[in-house]
């Protein structure tokens, strides 16, 4: 344990059999020895000695000591999945030692030839970039406002109520034809095809291409992934995609040109895909080839200049990266992606032709233009013209702005609104899911795109709040929520931290969890299996005392039963005995020790008397956080529906120019209000390094911070300059023409970015880990130059040097340090060998 001194074993390091001091093996467990001997604070280690269980050791204090062996060019380089294969000094030199006949490197496509280094954008590049992206946010702001101010003036032009309603449904199809063909004919404008190429951020190419990806992903039918007409829309941006392709992750490709899907085959959600990715200030676009019948699993990234060929798979929670290729019918999985795995293709196909897929797009369009398209005009009408134009003051006319009835009208409305919705959506996801599973049978196999299939998809909708469970999570009352919604959670042991602010399913019905389990944010219970023309729901159960990291997609059939820890990004296995009582790590997973003596430092608080006092004060604690969630939430939707009350008051004398600057305005005022909020609330406690119980007040204050500031605002200004002066105003220490796609930092104030780094989209920095009762955060700092892939997490404690590069979907663990210049790779992280598959 770091900072204490331990009792170990007396006898005098011993050498390997057959091995002098002298020899170069004698010499490196020697080094070993004395190195982690200091790194642990103890005299000396004994070569037999187990790194945790002996010497009280973390993965914290071993990636301490990874990093010091890194450092002598004389020893041989050492990851943490040595370490915990390995653990002990003498283990570890025999392994590395006589490392095991490589196993025949996996079929490779052919790598891209190398380029020469691009030249840097320089300042002027990266400020005419800002102001095209400025400009270009007004441009649609002013269209929004055109179209709304005449579908305004024609709906309220209706005379009765059947002829208000058509011309909603009117406008609405209009509106949703607009803002779905407008990606696709920029695309076409701007860029035509896509092909392989790379181009400079901040350059004009850029600008081009930022625009692009902007539209397709805020495309309203991005809502219409898992569905047939997703497919369609891939096919009009460029796409070649097959019959019967069921697609859905809601992670949209980007450069459409250079994706192609075979027939019959199933991409999972929460899959990346997107046909470009970043590299040191450089976009790269290149191809992605699914071929027929192929499976990609849930929680996957697949770089560029990758494929799956004829009936190949590729599990959950791994990776391709550039230059690999799965042959035909192969079964792969892991980070980088290996040969291997169970079938991941469980459920047999069901009849689904044409006219059934055509039939159920069809019922989706018209339920959208029909039912909910005028609901939502019909609300907007409500509470703008109805409510806030028609109230009026005796004597004094119809109120204006300057008017106090205005503001009360408007505080009443927004109230109610508000919170009434907040109740109605608590209401609805406890009954309205639990009437339609009822038609859903666990277990039975029904074809895709059909009444059993609809329901299934609506309860998937309706359940998944993440506004709910943000508001409930890390908190007793998440429990409560989750089987309203219809989990199944056992006993329950209430910890007040049973569950973080992201969970999600595919039916809450058939989602166990057992008595004492904590979650962390992200888990995904994987409750579908899908085929290209069918689907079955299956229980997904996680066992009693166990622990889950962060970005875990649990499958129905996951080999975990009690008392095992499962950490962030695992990939749970399929195959194999049933694990109790370990820890699993990596994609693919491997055996780790369940808890390390550090972890069990705050065990005296979790029973007796003293729980009891500190969960009540913590649920005060929580409760009170859950106040200032809901009030600052109401007051942004009050301080919008100003903007818009008094735009529309204007709105006969100024026309459709006071819309336009309404929705100008919108967005430099959302990034200023909750700025002031995250600040607000940093201000009580700055996030700084902790090592505490859950029950302790720091920690409930660090769950404050995480819950009260909305990140949603963040996504907007993804690929833009003005990424970095949010950081900046948000506590991060950034440097300068930073290249941020979509990158995740938990805690701001925390974070150290160097000049010219790029972070990919999906990329996450977390300062903080919990396991168990215990919370552990500390800094991470990011060197210049340096490049996060799609996909990659980096969690606390860690220093990235400068120009490095971590690969896509890297875990890069707790206290690593990863030397200038280096390409890490994997799950965990680890430095790039040759072997590792894909590029180096």
């Amino acid at each position: 344990m770091t900072g204490q001194r331990l009792e170990v074993r007396e006898t005098a390091p011993a050498h390997l059999p057959g091995e002098s001091a002298d020899s170069p093996a004698g010499h490196t467990q020697e080094t070993f020895a004395r190195l982690l001997a200091d790194v642990v604070h103890v005299e000396q280690v004994h070569p037999d000695s187990h790194f945790f269980n002996d010497l009280g050791a973390d993965s914290l204090v071993m990636a301490h000591f990874c990093a010091r062996v890194r450092k002598r060019p004389d020893l041989p380089s050492v990851s943490m999945r040595d370490i915990y294969r390995h653990p002990s000094v003498g283990a570890l030199t025999a392994a590395l030692a006589h490392p095991p006949t490589p196993a025949p490197e996996p079929a490779t496509i052919v790598a891209r030839a190398p380029v020469a280094p691009e030249s840097p954008a320089g300042r002027p590049h990266h400020l005419l970039c800002g102001v095209l992206q400025v400009l270009s946010y007004f441009g649609y702001a002013g269209l929004l406002a055109v179209v709304t101010a005449l579908g305004y003036d024609w709906i309220s032009a209706g005379s009765g109520l059947l002829d208000t309603y058509l011309r909603s449904v009117g406008f609405g199809a209009v509106l949703l034809v607009v803002l779905s063909a407008l990606p696709v004919i920029a695309k076409w404008l701007l860029v035509g095809r896509w092909t392989p190429t790379r181009f400079r951020v901040w350059s004009l190419v850029y600008v081009r291409f930022w625009l692009v990806r902007t539209l397709i992903r805020t495309s309203p039918l991005a809502l219409f992934a898992g569905t047939p007409l997703f497919p369609l829309y891939l096919r009009a941006l460029g796409a070649r995609v097959g019959r019967g392709v069921t697609f859905l992750s809601r992670g949209l490709p980007v450069c459409t040109d250079l994706l192609t899907i075979g027939a019959g085959a199933v991409v999972r959600k929460d899959s990346l895909l997107s046909c470009y990715r970043a590299t040191d200030g450089v976009i790269e676009t290149g191809p992605v080839a699914l071929g027929p019948d192929a499976v990609v699993g849930e929680a996957t990234v697949l770089d560029i200049g990758t494929s799956l060929g004829r009936g190949s798979q590729l599990g959950h929670a791994s990776s391709l990266h550039t230059g690999q290729a799965v042959p035909d019918g192969e079964r792969w999985y892991g980070s980088p992606a290996q040969p291997g795995g169970p079938d991941f293709r469980r459920v047999e196909p069901a009849r689904c032709g044409t006219a059934r897929r055509a039939g159920y797009g069809t019922v989706l369009l018209l339920t959208a233009l029909l039912v909910y398209l005028p609901v939502a005009v019909g609300l907007v009408d409500v509470l703008g013209s109805r409510v806030l134009e028609g109230a009026s003051v005796p004597g004094q006319g119809p109120v204006t702005p300057v008017n106090w009835v205005f503001y009360a009208d408007l505080l009443v409305v927004t109230s109610a609104a508000f919170f009434g919705a907040v109740l109605l959506a608590i209401l609805v996801v406890g009954t309205v899911p639990r009437l339609m599973s009822r038609w859903v049978v666990p277990g039975r196999t029904y074809p895709l795109y059909g009444l059993h299939h609809g329901l299934h998809r609506a309860t998937a909708l309706i359940s998944n709040r993440r506004s709910l469970t943000r508001l409930f999570g890390d908190s007793t009352s998440i429990v409560h929520y989750l089987r309203w919604i219809g989990y199944d959670l056992c006993r329950i042991e209430q910890t007040g931290s049973n569950f973080g602010t992201q969970v999600k399913h595919e039916s809450p019905f058939v989602s166990v969890v057992g008595t004492g389990t904590m979650v962390a944010d992200g888990l995904s219970l994987m409750n579908a299996e899908y085929s290209g023309s069918s689907f079955r729901l299956r229980r997904t159960a996680v066992g009693a005392h166990n622990f889950l990291g962060n970005r875990i997609a649990y499958p129905p059939d996951g080999r975990t039963g009690d008392n095992c820890l499962l950490a962030t990004k695992v990939n749970i296995p399929l195959d194999g005995p049933l694990r109790h009582d370990v820890g699993l790590l990596g994609s693919p997973s491997f055996e780790i020790p369940r808890s390390v003596p550090r972890d069990s430092t705050f065990d005296e608080l979790k029973e007796g008397d003293g729980l009891r006092r500190r969960l009540a004060a913590k649920n005060r604690h929580n409760a009170t956080t859950m106040a200032c969630h809901l009030f600052t939430g109401w007051l942004f939707f009050f301080c919008v529906s100003l903007l818009y009350a008094s735009a529309a008051s204007l709105y006969p004398q100024w026309g459709t120019a006071v819309i336009a600057l309404a929705n100008a305005v919108l967005l430099p005022f959302a990034l200023a209000y909750f700025v002031l909020v995250e600040r607000a609330v940093v201000a009580l406690h700055p996030p700084g390094p902790l090592f505490c119980s859950i029950y302790d007040p720091r920690f409930w204050l660090r769950e404050r911070y995480w819950k009260i500031p909305s990140e949603t605002y963040f996504r907007i200004l993804n690929g833009t300059p003005f990424k970095s002066v949010l950081w900046r105003m948000l506590g991060v220490r950034v440097g300068a023409r930073v290249f941020d796609d979509g990158c995740s930092l938990t805690e701001r104030q925390m974070v150290t970015i160097g000049d010219d780094c790029t972070l990919n989209a999906g990329s996450v920095v977390q300062c903080h880990s919990q396991e168990d009762g215990t919370f552990k955060s500390d800094r991470s700092a990011i060197g210049s130059g340096c490049t996060l892939g799609v996909g990659a997490f980096v969690h606390y404690g860690v220093t990235v040097g400068d120009g490095a590069e971590l690969a896509a979907d890297v875990f890069l663990m707790k206290g690593e340090t990863v030397p200038a210049r280096a390409h890490w790779t994997g799950n965990p992280a680890r430095p790039v060998s040759h072997g590792d598959g894909g590029e180096s």
